[in-house]
């Protein structure tokens, strides 16, 4: 039996004071899988984000989550069914909560005390086991304000994943992060892709190396248009890479890692 995708664009367009953001998106997730949201800044990711999510109605085009067409459903019954992790105002978050309270109030979309809700003990066992799919279980006692900055990721993903979500976004879960906690945070996210119980995952970066083995699959936007997309093997090249940020650029392929340079940052 065929399963309907997670996903369905047709010919996106978004126009934001008279100037086009996207321009004729097509975008198919399917069941299982992982896909790479690629693109310089400004190049519409987040706004395609905004789609995806249901918080943007595009000005032309057809968007299908779950099967649901948007403007013939009530969104809200659509977003709980999606783990959105995104730049999260820190004074939602209850620095002073252990990260094991943040991960199972998500449960409630909430950032109040637990006492607050009612959560049976497979609430609390379900939340540490999100932790752990992202490596982080040793986190779980710590106040969240004593964690590092990749750390506090770790746990705001683990908490997206509590609620169970059949569809995970992740914007940027890289962004300001220095080497060693980014390479923490692509070890949890390479984790859960290869973890075949998981939602399917839309990763949202603008570096090839915080591309996590497991993603299979790349959407390249530049200017508000569709670059190339499909097989993460197959598409992205430097000749797309260079497309993509309209520079020449050079990639490389090491084991399941990624890296890319320009030939001008090379010595003569």
């Amino acid at each position: 039996m065929n399963q309907q995708p997670v996903v369905s664009l047709e010919n996106i367009i978004v126009v934001r004071g008279g100037t086009t953001i996207l321009e004729g998106i097509d975008w198919v997730v399917e069941p299982g899988q992982r896909w790479v949201l690629f693109g310089a800044n400004g190049s519409g990711k987040t706004t395609l984000m905004e789609v995806v999510s249901t918080y943007l109605f595009p000005t032309h085009g057809t968007v299908e989550v779950f099967g649901q067409r948007l403007g013939e459903v009530d969104v809200r019954e659509v977003r709980p069914r999606i783990g959105f992790v995104g730049s999260v105002p820190s004074s939602l978050v209850r620095k002073h909560f252990p990260s094991l309270d943040i991960v199972v109030t998500g449960r409630h979309a909430s950032f109040v005390a637990t006492r607050w809700h009612h959560y049976e003990d497979t609430d609390w066992d379900f939340a540490r086991e999100c932790l752990r799919a992202v490596h982080a279980e040793e986190l779980a006692e710590r106040e969240f304000g004593t964690l590092s900055l990749g750390e506090q990721k770790r746990v705001l993903i683990a908490r997206s994943l509590v609620t169970r979500p059949e569809l995970v976004l992740l914007d940027e879960p890289g962004s300001g992060l220095d080497l060693g906690a980014r390479e923490r945070l692509v070890e949890s996210l390479a984790a859960l892709a290869k973890d075949p119980g998981s939602p399917p995952v839309v990763l949202v970066t603008h570096h090839v190396e915080e591309i996590p083995p497991g993603f299979g699959h790349i959407l390249m936007l530049a200017g508000g248009e569709v670059v190339a997309a499909g097989p993460i093997d197959q598409v992205l090249t430097s000749q797309a890479l260079s497309d993509t940020f309209d520079l020449p650029l050079q990639l490389e392929r090491r084991g399941d890692r990624w890296r890319a340079w320009s030939p001008a940052d090379l010595p003569d």
